[in-house]
């Protein structure tokens, strides 16, 4: 029998935007419930955002830094959100991270922040906290949380589908009402039980979904739950063709792990094994080209060259300087064997971010009722088909804020129906099969819904993800709950969404890249 849990507001995610979101809404009075499927709020994305979050400089304007918003994205932007995002922006950075949170950003000997330079970008904009931008941000927001009276955490807490009155009313009737989202069901996976937590509404802060690619520089978590979940629900996804693609993740045996474009900005050089400047005949701005362009270039470098991988090089700057501005990649590259105060980095392409996501409003609304999405999960249209960088966080921030304001405004209790205790399965699965099916969900994604894609590659994903979906599901209906079979439901609801998706766009733009 499941058990039952109400609030006024659900958080699902604890990243930058969910956190944000929680906060906001219980300093308006809301009773609110976080919850997070790993064992800490410290989870998701936010923590590996290395670069920093864009923030106007003296040298900066509004119009310069939405018009580098448009270029990155294709001009497939929509432009209310981003005149929002440019806007609002820099006043919740210095209300909620300077003042509020009081984050150390870097600054110079006169006390001044320090700004810094990514690709794409046309003005020095970027604040930071040296090269762990995101983990500083969402630790000190996290503390906030913790000691907030009216939010009520929930860690190991994976949610499994969202409630809706269409889906899950036992009233027949219900069904010839607009469907409106009160809740989600989630597994305990601590305690392997069944929650309902039912809330007036619902804000899905799930991430990404990196993890469907063989490459990634995404947690173990972005699977693109959300995704998922809101597709199944009925609510409208858009842009889930645009995949942007980090051109330099670490290639080492260990695993990919971000190298910041800020290195770039900062002058490291990239080059192939042979020594080459590859990007010097590809675009006037070389390896600060916008994200897909450089992640296009690497890509065609290493089938020119037959070797692994490609190279960016800082190691021609003071050693001491290195170590500071780059502490964490330098520990980590250090750690694996490499020194890249001496060396070179080796370095692919990784699926990075998804420019698409749940079709959100400016407040952060769904297209179901009382669902809000937020964070990489959510599509605002500000990123159009390729996201600029260090805009993400930005967005968190931003979406997160008005989400949370905009539900809290809500003060009618809205009717939660009746509906059927959850029935649980006892089929043990095959964790071997698990894995076989991950790696032809990596596999198909990586070489057909990649960086480079033809209408043939495509087709034939979507015939493989297909029949694969059918067996899953069917397992899934008789399938104890475990994360495992969860993750791979949801995993591959959002590589089938994803597939379909570039197919159905037959413009080549931005991250959607047609040979």
């Amino acid at each position: 029998m499941a058990h039952t849990k109400e609030t006024n507001i659900l958080v699902i995610g604890s990243g930058l935007s969910g956190a944000v979101a929680a906060l906001t809404a219980a300093e308006e009075n809301k009773k609110v419930i976080l919850i997070t499927n790993s064992n800490t709020l410290l989870s998701g994305n936010t923590k590996w955002a290395q670069g920093g979050i864009a923030y106007s400089s003296q040298k900066d304007s509004d119009i310069k830094f939405q018009e580098d918003i448009y270029n990155a994205g294709g001009r497939h932007n929509r432009q209310s959100a981003v005149e929002q995002l440019v806007k609002d922006g820099p006043k919740l950075i210095e209300q909620l991270l300077i003042k509020k949170l009081d984050i150390p950003f870097e600054k110079d000997k006169n006390n001044n922040l320090c700004f810094t330079s990514e690709a794409a970008h046309s003005a020095d904009r970027i604040i930071h906290c040296k090269d762990a931008t995101g983990y500083i941000i969402q630790k000190n927001i996290i503390e906030k949380i913790k000691k907030h009276p009216n939010i009520t955490i929930h860690t190991n807490y994976l949610a499994i589908d969202l409630l809706t009155s269409s889906h899950h009313s036992n009233s027949s009737i219900d069904i010839y009402n607009k469907p409106e989202c009160f809740g989600v069901i989630t597994l305990d996976t601590k305690e392997q039980k069944i929650n309902h937590i039912y809330a007036n509404h619902t804000i899905l802060a799930t991430g990404g979904l990196g993890q469907i690619y063989l490459h990634t520089t995404n947690p173990a978590e972005s699977r693109g739950d959300g995704i998922a979940m809101a597709w199944r629900a009925g609510a409208r996804c858009v842009n889930l063709q645009y995949i942007q693609f980090h051109p330099t993740a670490l290639y080492h045996e260990s695993g990919r792990f971000l190298i910041s474009e800020t290195l770039r900005g900062e002058g490291a050089k990239l080059y192939d094994v042979n020594g080459l400047n590859f990007m010097k005949d590809l675009h006037p701005l070389q390896g600060l080209a916008p994200r897909d362009i450089v992640a296009r270039g690497i890509h065609q470098a290493l089938i020119n060259t037959q070797h692994p991988c490609v190279y960016l090089d800082i190691s021609y700057k003071k050693a001491s300087w290195i170590k500071s501005r780059f502490p964490t990649i330098y520990k980590h590259c250090l750690n694996v064997g490499l020194d890249i105060t001496s060396k070179a980095i080796p370095v692919v392409p990784a699926a990075h971010y998804s420019c698409g996501g749940i079709s959100v409003n400016l407040k952060g609304e769904s297209s179901l009722k009382r669902l809000y999405a937020i964070g990489e999960a959510s599509c605002t249209g500000v990123h159009g088909s390729n996201r600029l960088a260090s805009t993400s966080l930005l967005e968190c921030l931003v979406w997160g804020y008005l989400s949370a304001k905009n539900a809290s405004q809500d003060t009618s209790q809205h009717k939660i129906p009746k509906i059927n205790d959850w029935i649980q399965e006892s089929q043990e699965i095959d964790s071997t099969l698990i894995t076989q099916n991950w790696l032809t969900i990596k596999n198909t994604m990586w070489n057909y819904v990649g960086l480079v894609r033809t209408r043939e590659r495509l087709r034939s994903a979507q015939l493989i993800l297909r029949n694969l979906q059918h067996d899953i599901e069917k397992s899934y209906q008789t399938a104890k709950l475990t994360p495992a079979i969860i993750g791979l439901r949801n995993g591959i609801q959002t590589s089938v969404a994803i597939t379909t998706a570039a197919l159905e766009d037959r413009v080549s733009r931005g991250c959607h890249y047609i040979e």
